[in-house]
């Protein structure tokens, strides 16, 4: 599990782009991209080293009005959780 004072950051193989053609945000990595949902592109842009867990959900929930603040919590902690799983982003310990 990601403690709430970590502070996730796209791995270093691992770019956030916009894709003019779609009309959507891309996460590319060595041979492979991933197009992403308007909110995991959000959640995503948040992740920049600096900004804890608690920061990020934060700033979602101004966002993200309609998600009940425990809900939207655990959806982007298993978002998150996904991504280092698959190495695409880092959480320092």
């Amino acid at each position: 599990m990601i403690p709430p004072a970590a502070r996730p950051s796209l791995a270093a193989k691992a770019r956030l782009r916009f894709d003019h053609a779609s009309g959507g945000y891309m996460l590319l990595y060595p041979e492979r991209g991933l197009a992403l949902n308007p909110t995991a592109a959000s959640i995503l842009k948040l992740c920049n080293g600096e900004l804890t867990v608690d920061a990020i959900v934060e700033r979602l929930q101004g966002e993200y009005t309609d998600r009940p603040a425990p809900e939207l919590r655990q959806d982007v902690l298993e978002f998150l959780e996904e991504m280092v799983r698959r190495g695409l982003l880092q959480v320092p310990a």
